[in-house]
């Protein structure tokens, strides 16, 4: 059977990849005294809280469950509108929201609607893997720009300039950022927008950890410049519905047309019951408990990461938001005898049954040197992982 040439292009999650081996040597020690700590996906331990569950079981019991319009339910796109207010201040209209299967749909509709074959996309090197190949199934090109700590593993305004071309359409940026939970300053993006806005370009900005910010200095949506910047967002993440597979998109009111008529052929509408059980995360009750869980996300990275400091697994930013460290593991893996983060992820999860992600999903710029973890899980799990690093480290 022939693949076709798009389907080639997309390489293997191999984050997915590390979780399948680990999840088969766990099934081997599930009954030891050690079974698998699993701080290598980044999905909330939490799930919905309770408001949202009711809410998706009153909708059931309701009967509804029929298709909504492909933009979604209004009364969403209101209660998403009125949390950019209330949360950050900028006045986003209702009518700019599309709700979307998740941040990958958001993404994937972004993507379609505005690469054209050949158009090469902007961004960091290390950044979340399935970004750029949402990138290259719209028969675009993603393309790497290395970053430094002292970028904040970030584009700056100098090398988007620096690197655009007659080819490139525009910047796909994260902040806070998969895998390193750091995000761009609010001037420097400004910055970046000018470039980009100057030469006739787009600005995507993926948001999706934007709720989970831990410094006021750089928890602020890229809405707040103009209605020309595009956002990705999900309730996956701060409001913990990752299964529910439901996110919006933020876009010009006159690209609204656009995405819908896309949306309409390729997904029809989101989950009607998510959309109903969503509602209830802008509850008072219910963001009263996500800050809770927030600040609970926020103690797990004071904690874990001077310890991975300690051990010599060096995080060269301090993250300001999400539910990642993004450590070299140079002089660990060394010491352990292996070469790189691919074989100490691997040996980390036999000898310690940790399971952590390496680098190598995330770019090629020193990627290999990288290992994400992330803080997701219980503070009991992190403080037992580090426990059992310590003795690999002896």
């Amino acid at each position: 059977m022939r693949i076709s040439a798009r389907a080639e292009r997309i390489e293997p999650f191999y984050v997915m990849e590390v979780a399948k081996a680990a999840g088969t040597l766990a099934r081997e020690v599930a009954h030891t005294d050690r079974p698998m700590i699993f701080l290598n996906i980044g999905e909330p331990d939490f799930t919905a809280p309770p408001l949202v569950q009711e809410a998706a079981a009153r909708a059931m019991r309701a009967g509804a469950t029929q298709y909504t319009q492909a933009t979604g339910l209004d009364a969403l796109r209101e209660r998403i509108s009125g949390w950019y207010a209330q949360r950050f201040g900028v006045d986003v209209s209702a009518r700019r929201i599309v709700v979307t299967a998740g941040a990958s749909a958001a993404l994937q509709l972004a993507c379609l609607a505005l690469i054209e074959a050949g158009d090469e996309v902007l961004m960091p090197d290390p950044s979340y893997p399935c970004n750029r190949h949402f990138v290259s199934a719209a028969d675009g090109k993603a393309v790497l720009v290395p970053t430094t700590a002292e970028e904040r593993f970030q584009l700056t305004a100098a090398k988007v300039e620096a690197h655009w071309t007659a080819k490139t359409r525009g910047v796909l940026l994260a902040s806070p950022s998969n895998p390193t939970g750091t995000s761009i300053a609010p001037d420097e993006l400004r910055r970046i927008h000018e470039v980009v806005s100057q030469r006739g370009g787009v600005t995507l900005i993926d948001e999706i950890y934007l709720g989970l910010s831990h410094d006021d200095a750089f928890g602020q949506t890229a809405l707040a410049i103009d209605d020309n910047v595009i956002s990705i967002n999900s309730f996956s993440k701060y409001f913990n519905m990752t299964g529910w597979r439901l996110g919006w998109l933020v876009v010009p009111e006159a690209l609204v047309p656009v995405i819908e008529r896309l949306a309409q052929n390729l997904f029809i509408c989101a989950s009607t019951i998510s959309q109903y059980a969503a509602l209830a995360c802008f509850e008072a009750e219910s963001i009263v408990e996500y800050e809770r869980r927030r600040a609970e996300f926020k103690a797990r990275r004071d904690w874990f990461i001077p310890e991975l400091n300690a051990l010599g697994l060096t995080v060269p930013v301090l993250p300001d938001g999400a539910f990642y460290a993004w450590a070299d593991c140079s002089d660990f893996a060394r010491r352990l005898g292996v070469d790189g983060s691919w074989d100490f992820a691997f040996e980390t999860m036999k000898r310690a049954h940790v399971a952590v992600t390496p680098g190598r999903d995330f770019g090629t710029a020193e990627t290999g040197r990288f290992i994400r973890f992330s803080t997701a899980s219980s503070m009991a799990q992190l403080q037992e992982a580090i426990a059992r690093l310590k003795v690999m480290a002896a």
